[in-house]
């Protein structure tokens, strides 16, 4: 499968009953809810103001962030995966989702008119957008998208990367390693890592695989997977079962 944009991996006809996803826990979700949380994610992110030409922070690596990345996508806004912490400055900066504990601690500071999203507990404070019921309570469905290839998919704060280099990069990482349905893919690198999107997130749902998302448990996370995405930091031994996706072999 080849995709140029990421919601062509999220269309009502590619919904099915395999697994696409497993969380640190060990828990599955299957490709049919991937598909429509995403949209629902979509759906309730629009209410909060994002659309193409913004950026959406993301703080954490869980299936509700992974979420948050799809919905700001089909949007045609930028996700910026660990932001700082000041953010006054980014006037293109739209929305912060992060655990609602994060955002009631004051430990981001957004530009004016920024919405706060957050997940997790449900949130004191009533300027805090709840993600987890938003999102379980919104419209199952998703308009017709027509993105173009060049729209920015992922900014790190200093560079953007498109939908376009993003998939073509995940394209070849299957090709390279072989990638087959119902591979899993654990992901020990970080998301705000463009990389580590195209090669852990990407390339499994192209070939129909699954990512395996690690959170804090990265050791015992390894040993559910066929390949593991990692770098040069990990050292030689850091994936001794699963063959090892190397970040420097992602050409982006």
């Amino acid at each position: 499968m080849t995709a140029a944009t990421v919601d062509e991996l999220l269309t009502r006809e590619l919904r099915a009953e395999h697994t696409s996803l497993v969380d640190a826990t060990g828990r599955e979700f299957d490709h049919h809810w991937l598909c429509t949380t995403a949209w629902k994610a979509g759906n309730f992110l629009r209410h909060a103001g994002v659309r193409k030409g913004v950026t959406v922070g993301i703080v954490g690596e869980s299936p509700l962030s992974l979420l948050a990345c799809f919905g700001t996508a089909l949007l045609e806004g930028a996700t910026q995966f660990d932001p700082p912490t000041d953010l006054t400055d980014a006037d293109e900066f739209r929305a912060l989702v992060a655990p609602v504990r994060d955002l009631e601690s004051g430990t981001y500071d957004l530009p004016r008119g920024a919405q706060r999203v957050g997940y997790g507990a449900k949130p004191e404070e009533p300027d805090i957008h709840h993600f987890d019921a938003g999102v379980w309570t919104e419209n199952p469905a998703f308009p017709p998208l027509d993105i173009d290839p060049e729209t920015t998919l992922l900014t790190d704060g200093e560079r953007t990367v498109s939908h376009g280099a993003v998939c073509e990069a995940a394209v070849n990482v299957v090709a390279e390693y072989g990638l087959e349905e119902g591979d899993r893919v654990v992901i020990r690198t970080p998301f705000s890592d463009p990389r580590t999107v195209a090669a852990g997130v990407v390339a499994p749902l192209l070939a129909d695989g699954v990512i395996v998302l690690t959170g804090e448990t990265k050791e015992t996370a390894v040993e559910r997977g066929t390949y593991a995405v990692s770098s040069d930091d990990d050292g030689p031994d850091a994936v001794p079962e699963p063959t090892r996706i190397d970040l420097g072999d992602v050409s982006l």
